[in-house]
């Protein structure tokens, strides 16, 4: 279970000190599949960086599995079990996609098929992707599937995605969110997806509208989701509200 309490993270600038994150407090349980959604700039990023230990807040503090990790490292947390998907992923010149899937799964060795079922997971062929290096060759869609791809093979107890979907083509999409589906069915690890797209929203068992810094609003697909669409076509309450309703 992570559970975050009144998380805070500010940061300076010439007009002084401005809040990314205002006392955010929330729980996910385990095995659970959570969408945080809301505008551009809201503090979602920030929020899954601040977890995954990217991000150290200003004050509050994170408990994982009964463990307080406020003061762990990135490393120290992955160690742990949590994993995280960038944005946009780093580039590894001279490092292949073996390589790279290699280290996620944490093995001297890894067969060939078990790489393709990764690979294959994200819309990608072992043939065409194994023997060729992370670096400017690929494009940002391709990047971002080997990256997914990785976080697969590590097979973290808490998976985090920050906009799985982006630079992706429709394909692989499909494939993508047929992966989420299976994780979540299958009910072994925690899955906590920062998205716009509606058919990832679609998939969670919680949606958290993250606006402004704060948890504008949280609830199931079927309570939050029509707020979300009526925000499409004028304001939207949960957009404006700043309490949280449990």
């Amino acid at each position: 279970m992570l559970e975050l309490k009144n998380i805070c993270y500010r940061v300076s600038t010439p007009e002084g000190e401005q809040e990314i994150l205002k006392d955010v407090s929330i729980v996910i349980p385990d095995h659970k599949l959570v969408v945080f959604t809301g505008p551009n700039g809201g503090g979602k990023t920030t929020l899954a960086k601040v977890i995954m230990g990217l991000v150290q807040p200003t004050s509050g503090q994170i408990l994982y599995n009964g463990q307080d990790i406020t003061g762990l490292d990135i490393t120290q947390r992955a160690q742990l079990g949590i994993s995280y998907g960038f944005q946009q992923p780093p580039r590894f010149k001279g490092i292949t996609v073996q390589d790279l899937l290699l280290l996620a799964a944490g093995e001297e060795k890894l067969s060939k098929d078990r790489c393709c079922q990764y690979l294959t997971k994200v819309g990608l062929c072992a043939n065409d992707y194994l023997d060729r290096e992370v670096d400017v060759s690929l494009s940002g869609g391709e990047v971002k599937r080997i990256e997914i791809a990785t976080i697969l093979a590590r097979h973290s107890d808490l998976m985090i995605f920050d906009e799985p979907e982006a630079g992706i083509d429709l394909w692989s999409f499909a494939r993508l969110t047929e992966t989420f589906e299976q994780i979540h069915r299958e009910g072994k690890a925690t899955m906590i997806i920062i998205s716009h797209q509606e058919r990832i929203i679609q998939l969670a068992d919680e949606i958290v509208v993250v606006a402004g810094g704060q948890l504008a609003h949280r609830g199931t697909t079927e309570e939050i989701f029509p707020l979300i669409l009526a925000d499409t076509l004028g304001g939207c309450p949960v957009m404006e509200r700043k309490e949280v309703i449990l």
